[in-house]
Order: C-alpha cells, then sequence, then structure tokens
C-alpha cells in the first residue's frame, strides 16, 4: 500500500490537524482494520494493545492527577471496500487526572462493512474527560456501525461526550450507550448525526444519576432526509438527592424520512427532578422565508438551517 492510500493519510483530508498526531507530546493510536498503524505515549498515558483471534483491544490509561494537556488522538477504520472491524476498549481517568480523547472513526471506501466496538470508561474521583467522537462512514451507506459504551463516573468527576456524524451517509447505526454518574458528577452527553437514503439510525442514550447531586444533560440533534428514518431513546434515572436531569431531543426531517423520539423518566427519590422535551417535525417556514429573504436559494436555506441544528 502507498503512502497516499493509508489511514493517517485518510485522517488528514477530514482531520486539519491530524499531523499532530506525530509530534512528540501528542499520544496516539492508530488501527487500520486489526492491524496497529502507529502507537505513541507520553508522561501520564499508558497506552497498551492486544491483538485478538477477531479483533483488538486497546486500553488507554491516564495516571492519577496527570493534566495532559495536548489531546490524545485515537483513529480507527479501514480502507477496504468490504471488511469487518471489531474493537474492545477500555480508558481509566485515575482521580484528580484530566485529558481530552479525540477519537476518530474512518471508512471512506466502505461499501458493505461493520465496526462494533465495546467500550468501557472509567473515571475516578475528580478526573475529568472529554470524549470527542468523529465518524466518516463513506457515501455508499453500507456500513454498520454499533458502538457500545459503558461509563462510570467517579465522585466530582466530570464527563463530556460528543458523537459526530454529519459528512457522507450514516449506513446502519446503532449507538448504546450507558453512563452512571457518583455523587457530584457531572456529565454531558451529545450526539449529532445526519442521515440519507435509506440511512437506519438508532440511539439509546441511558443515564443512571445514582450518586447524590449528581447532574446530567442528555442532548440529541438528528437531520434525516430521502428515506432515512430514525429512534432516539433517551433514559435517565434520578435515583438519589439532589439529582438533578434533563433530556433534549430535535429530529429534522424531510422528504420521506421518518423519526420517533422517545424519552423516559424514571426518579425514584422525592429529591430528585429529571425534565425532558422532544420535538420531530419539518423545516419551519418562518425560518426558511427568512433565509430566501436574503437571496438564498430553497436548497441553500435549508443546509443552512440543518448545519446551524447540527452544530
Amino acid at each position: 500500500m502507498s503512502a497516499s492510500e493509508t489511514l493517517l493519510d485518510a485522517l488528514a483530508s477530514f482531520y486539519a490537524d491530524a499531523a499532530t498526531l506525530g509530534e512528540p507530546g501528542t499520544a496516539h493510536l492508530v488501527i487500520d482494520g486489526h492491524a496497529v498503524v502507529s502507537r505513541q505515549s507520553v508522561p501520564g498515558v499508558e497506552l497498551r494493545v492486544e491483538q485478538l483471534d477477531e479483533g483488538v483491544a486497546a486500553e488507554l490509561i491516564v495516571r492519577r492527577g496527570a493534566r495532559i494537556e495536548r489531546p490524545i488522538h485515537t483513529c480507527v477504520g479501514f480502507l477496504d471496500a468490504r471488511r469487518a472491524q471489531r474493537l474492545e476498549l477500555r480508558v481509566r481517568i485515575e482521580p484528580q487526572a484530566s485529558a481530552t480523547l479525540l477519537a476518530h472513526c474512518l471508512f471512506p471506501n466502505a461499501e458493505a462493512g461493520s465496526h462494533t466496538m465495546q467500550a468501557s470508561i472509567e473515571l475516578g474521583e475528580r478526573a475529568e474527560l472529554n470524549y470527542l467522537e468523529g465518524h466518516y462512514h463513506g457515501t455508499a451507506g453500507g456500513m454498520l456501525v454499533r458502538p457500545r459504551p459503558v461509563v462510570r463516573v467517579g465522585p466530582g468527576a466530570r464527563y463530556i461526550s460528543d458523537f459526530s456524524l454529519i459528512r457522507g451517509r450514516a449506513g446502519r447505526l446503532e449507538i448504546e450507550q450507558r453512563v452512571e454518574a457518583a455523587d457530584d458528577a457531572v456529565v454531558e452527553i451529545v450526539a449529532r448525526v445526519r442521515g440519507a437514503g435509506r440511512d437506519a439510525i438508532r440511539i439509546r442514550d441511558e443515564l443512571v444519576l445514582a450518586g447524590r447531586r449528581a447532574r446530567g444533560l442528555v442532548k440529541t440533534r438528528v437531520a434525516l432526509e430521502g428515506e432515512a428514518n430514525a429512534e432516539v431513546i433517551s433514559i435517565t434515572r434520578g435515583q438519589a438527592e439532589g439529582a438533578r436531569g434533563h433530556m433534549d431531543c430535535l429530529e429534522l426531517v424531510r422528504e420521506r424520512a421518518t423519526a420517533r423520539a422517545e424519552p423516559i423518566v424514571d426518579v425514584s427519590h422525592p429529591l430528585a427532578k429529571v425534565t425532558h422535551e422532544a420535538a420531530v417535525g419539518t423545516v419551519d417556514p418562518g425560518q426558511l422565508e427568512a433565509l430566501m429573504a436574503r437571496g438564498l436559494t430553497p436548497e441553500q436555506a435549508i443546509e443552512v438551517i440543518v448545519t446551524g441544528m447540527l452544530r
């Protein structure tokens, strides 16, 4: 395979700062299929990789008290048209440590492929993790992607998760995430997805506010066109005194697309509170007319509205 065909070069075409992966102060892990292309640790960060019979197991540890200034990069994917990839990921942010993890999942040439990820993420007391996950599944709509994160957020810790798939086709996307928050923990879960053609999107986020004064937000933005369909199930469980949660789901449908939103509130403590709002519908005519009055075509105006919603 020539240098121009590597996964790193594919990453560079989607992420302007991909060159920083090679710098000495940047921890990173790049996996093409089931092969480790590149790996680098930095002080305070440990990266371990194990080859499985049908996949790869990776472990990322940020040591106690370490504050990692530069984002840690992971890039997983493949360049083949047809392939299956399985990843087992363990992330441990030890007490008082903080890091940002930029996770890139790239399948630019996929016509019929699959990617499954089982992830275990653990944050110690007063730890912080920003987990930013960007996907590109190509334009054929033939990918099946199944992320399955299970997250435990320790006392006073902060976990921010942002999943983004806003270019190309989604294919079949099935996200299932469960996050449990301890005393005084703060959680924010965001998903931004765009679907077209016959894409099928299923997002199920469960936030368990198990600790006293735990706080959390589950926010979902989905834009659909063609014959795409989406189902968003958001669950927040308030189980302790002072727990506060909110769910915010917005799905925008055009043409023959269909969408369903189901917020589930489960409060088992009298001093916990969970709220929700959900909206499913088409482009607002007032917004469309206002943009067209400024000289935009209907197609351009719709693109501005969709892009703004997915930011």
